[in-house]
């Protein structure tokens, strides 16, 4: 099994910045593609950023220009610099590791909140 532990969020005003990191347990971590969603009372789970294992990106239309994925293998964590943040981003921010078309592991989601 892989187990995944998000940090990073927390409270901030509009304009604000946050970081998220999501550390992964397993040594092949850099085989595996990787994302961070987020889930809003009400809403469904959406993906917001994905990050292949090698390095490509790709992000929703609501996040492009301020949110940023990257990782570090040898650190084993996914990251997201989130930037401009606005009330609309306040969600609970959950990472993900696929591991093969059948087989995805999450973590237990940090909580992000926007407002004044």
């Amino acid at each position: 099994q892989v187990q995944l532990e998000e940090s990073g969020g927390g409270w901030v005003q509009p304009g604000g910045s946050l970081r998220l990191s999501c550390a992964a347990s397993r040594n092949i971590f850099n085989i595996y593609n990787m994302g961070w969603y987020r889930q809003a009372p009400g809403k469904q789970r959406e993906s917001v950023a994905t990050i292949t294992s090698g390095g490509g990106t790709n992000y929703a239309d609501s996040v492009k220009g301020r949110f940023t994925i990257s990782r570090d293998n040898a650190k084993k964590t996914v990251y997201l610099q989130m930037n401009s943040l606005k009330p609309e981003d306040t969600a609970v921010y959950y990472c993900k590791a696929i591991l093969g078309p059948a087989l995805s592991y999450w973590g237990q989601g940090t909580q992000v909140t926007v407002s004044s």
